[in-house]
């Protein structure tokens, strides 16, 4: 028999939850709240008393989430189910121009509509919402693995922890994209109580969130004022979109704040017009912006421009100028890279540029310093652009006062006293210690050895690896899987507690992919494209390390440098040992993209595709994926050279275009039996 009261009191927080829902939708997507934010705050605290109470009351989507969950021991991982890519980046309108202009070339039409949106300057996030309900929220990342931080985006009032079902019902899987920001009154004021707490104040707005989204302790992330705002998808399942500016309508209509000064419906003049009215408002905003981000508006075009390995070919960022300001190089110092390379780095008056304190800026390089003429003590103009390393722009002449002393590059490696080397590198000469065994390079390399885009291995910081190397107990990639947490405990500012956490980490990050590693080993030449495009041509590292220069040039996007670059390091006598050692402490080397382009029979081996329409089985971009480890190039438009069209439903202009022309046309259900033998 149900207790009478128990049946009020389930039915006062069902009450609860459905009315404090409803006003976070009004207050963050209408903008037209009808209860204060202290009421909202009573009703809050007595669904909090209930659900204590009653804890079988609660519901993964009750607002009372947002008040925090209890810590985590750490951060899991997430793989993206379609890669949050980077964007380019146009500086002026030509670039712009230049922009639309491939976009005409590659749709072979000129009327193309855009959607353009404030490029906020935040943290991009994933939202999971599987019927209706949010379940997952991860981190960008790299772009294709991302940090689960859930608990801590459910703390944010403006982010829905459940859809609005008003004009549709929500969908079986819809993935949302955003942006997480600090408003600037509220950064304002959460420094404020951080100076008056006597704690360190936050740079900026962007360095704030991103802390705050990291905090193991959600209570933490709950007390600081996070906002969202929205921009895209990533995988949906239950609904489609025909356009970027209904994507956006429909995301509004499921309680997503969407940013008010986005507009659809632009032509290129459009565009630009619209860029000197957004410059002009920047000041003015609730938030940072940095430019403004232009997307082709039919995603039917988006997807027949595709993608390129960072970026899509629909989208560019059109930043603002840069913010500069004048101050006074102190001094310019030397540091060594991982490479050897000697780079000059001004010391700087401390200058804040655009909210963040710059008191260092690169120099380049000796060619660029005797070029600008820059002395110590020169006043000088120092630009800042985003996440850009500050760089001085010119001196200011007119200030000089005759005591500016000339700089001279070192002859001797400030760090080993190895004599320094000048190698050309393309139209100019870097300066270069040649002593592999410098503790600086070991220092550079370590450190990008477990960078986030390499190893990630959280607690082996700039700090923590000077000191440990310094101590002898980094001589090698190596060393880093054989470190103990008893001798680690013992060192300066390495308490137990962080010890264990370095250790557990290093543990945490044995399995990698090939790309990875690949990267991780810091090879000349061969950045994040280079090692994905080598480990897509090769099943094992083992493949890698025998293969030859010539081979690897068939590749395409390497280059001879590279080419010769991988195969020196490979045919190093020492690399080779240290790798065996990396192997031997027990690191698993995957290759996440297999390839497997000489299969026999396999027929899209070194064929030029072309996909079009839509895909029941799979979306595009992972169809894409699949024929480019058969060895397929994916092309975006269709030509005499074209050996296959892959049509899905509404294929439209280049399925006709294609049958003039003769080329072989696969329907989905052709091209799923034919890659069901490989895949």
């Amino acid at each position: 028999m149900n207790d009478p009261n128990t049946d009020r009191i389930k039915k006062e927080a069902i009450r609860l939850q459905k009315e404090l829902t409803g006003h976070s939708y009004r207050y963050h997507v209408l903008d037209d709240p009808v209860i204060s934010d202290v009421e909202y705050d009573m009703m809050l605290k007595r669904l909090i008393e209930i659900e204590e109470e009653f804890p079988q009351f609660s519901t993964s989507d009750s607002p009372t989430k947002r008040v925090g969950a209890p810590p985590l021991s750490g951060f899991k991982q997430a793989v993206h189910s379609i890669p949050m890519l980077s964007l380019d980046n146009a500086f002026n309108d030509q670039d712009v121009l230049d922009f639309h202009k491939r976009a005409i070339k590659n749709l072979n039409q000129e009327d193309i509509i855009y959607t353009v949106e404030p490029k906020l300057d935040g943290v991009a996030v994933e939202l999971k919402y599987e019927n209706g309900t949010l379940v997952q929220a991860t981190t960008r990342g790299d772009g294709v693995t991302g940090e689960v931080i859930t608990q801590n985006v459910r703390t944010i009032r403006s982010v829905p922890l459940k859809l609005h079902e008003g004009k549709m019902r929500a969908p079986s899987l819809l993935e949302v994209r955003g942006e997480i920001i600090i408003k600037r009154a509220d950064f304002d004021q959460l420094n404020n109580g951080r100076l008056e707490q006597g704690k360190n104040v936050f740079a900026n707005p962007r360095n704030a969130a991103a802390g705050s989204l990291r905090q193991l302790d959600s209570k933490i992330t709950a007390s600081r004022p996070l906002d969202i705002f929205v921009y895209g998808t990533g995988l949906v399942q239950g609904i489609s979109f025909q356009s970027q500016s209904l994507t956006l309508d429909t995301l509004k209509d499921f309680g997503f704040p969407v940013n008010s000064h986005i507009k659809s419906g632009l032509t290129i003049d459009g565009i630009l017009k619209f860029y000197k009215e957004l410059e002009t408002l920047r000041d003015s905003l609730a938030y940072e912006i940095d430019g403004m981000v232009i997307k082709v508006d039919d995603i039917s075009l988006q997807q027949q421009l595709g993608e390129k390995i960072k970026s899509p070919r629909w989208a560019i960022a059109y930043k603002f100028p840069a913010m500069q300001k004048t101050t006074t190089i102190k001094d310019i110092v030397v540091q060594v890279g991982r490479t050897g390379a000697l780079t000059p780095v001004a010391i700087l008056e401390p200058v804040n540029i655009g909210g963040a304190m710059v008191s260092k800026a690169t120099l380049h390089n000796e060619d660029e310093i005797k070029r600008k003429d820059i002395r110590m003590g020169d006043k000088v103009l120092v630009v800042r652009a985003g996440d850009v390393i500050p760089k001085v722009v010119k001196i200011i002449e007119s200030e000089r006062k005759g005591n500016e002393v000339p700089f001279k590059m070192p002859v001797h490696c400030p760090v080993c006293q190895s004599k320094i080397e000048k190698t050309k590198l393309d139209k100019s000469y870097i300066n270069k210690c040649v002593n592999a065994s410098c503790q600086a390079q070991l220092k550079e390399r370590i450190r990008h050895f477990v960078s986030k885009k390499a190893f990630d291995i959280d607690g082996l910081g700039k700090k923590s690896v000077v000191q440990l190397v310094d101590e002898g107990m980094l001589k090698s990639f190596a060393d880093i899987f054989s470190l103990e947490k008893e001798k680690l405990a013992c060192l300066d500012r390495m308490a137990q507690k962080s010890a264990t956490n370095l250790v557990q980490s290093v543990e945490e990050s044995k399995k990698i992919s090939l790309r990875r590693f690949i990267y991780a080993l810091g090879i000349d030449h061969t950045g994040e494209r280079a090692a994905k495009l080598i480990s897509e041509q090769f099943s094992t590292l083992n493949d890698i390390m025998e293969t030859s220069e010539e081979v690897l040039e068939e590749i395409k996007g390497i280059g001879p440098e590279t080419a010769s670059a991988v195969c020196q390091f490979f045919s190093n006598v020492e690399n080779k040992a240290i790798i065996e050692n990396i192997i031997l402490s027990g690191v698993i080397i995957t290759n996440d993209q297999p390839v497997i382009a000489e299969s026999q029979d396999n027929p899209f081996n070194n064929k030029r595709i072309v996909l079009t329409g839509t895909l029941q089985s799979m979306p595009r971009t992972e169809a894409k994926k699949q024929l480019e480890r058969l060895g397929a190039s994916i092309t975006p438009s269709i030509s005499s050279k074209t050996d296959f069209l892959i049509a899905g439903e509404k294929a439209g202009s280049k399925l006709a275009k294609a049958q003039k022309l003769g080329v072989t046309i696969l329907d989905e259900t052709r091209f799923a039996a034919l890659l069901e033998k490989f895949v």
